[in-house]
């Protein structure tokens, strides 16, 4: 059976680390956008992927020749969850 990672729409074209403790970490396409998050929340991340976003004047010729043929893009974001340790370097 295949996953299927739900993709939030961006409301603003920011990254970075906000104010609310979301990171941006990668864009990805499927599979490994589905192994990241999975791999994040087993680490005790919050994970959200969101749609990526294009600028203008900037290259999205591979976003555009990948959904043609089918591929899947999200943006992972994470955010340090209740269940992360604080004090390994990891985490830092």
């Amino acid at each position: 059976m295949r996953a299927v990672i739900p993709i939030k729409q961006m409301e603003t074209q920011e990254y970075g680390k906000g104010a609310d403790g979301w990171e941006r970490l990668s864009t990805l396409s499927e599979p490994r956008l589905s192994e990241m998050a999975e791999n994040y929340k087993t680490l005790g991340y919050e994970v959200e992927v969101r749609d990526i976003q294009r600028t203008e004047g900037s290259c999205n010729t591979c976003f555009d020749a990948g959904s043609e043929m089918g591929q899947v893009f999200g943006t992972l974001f994470i955010r340090r969850g209740a269940g992360t340790r604080q004090d390994e370097e990891l985490f830092d």
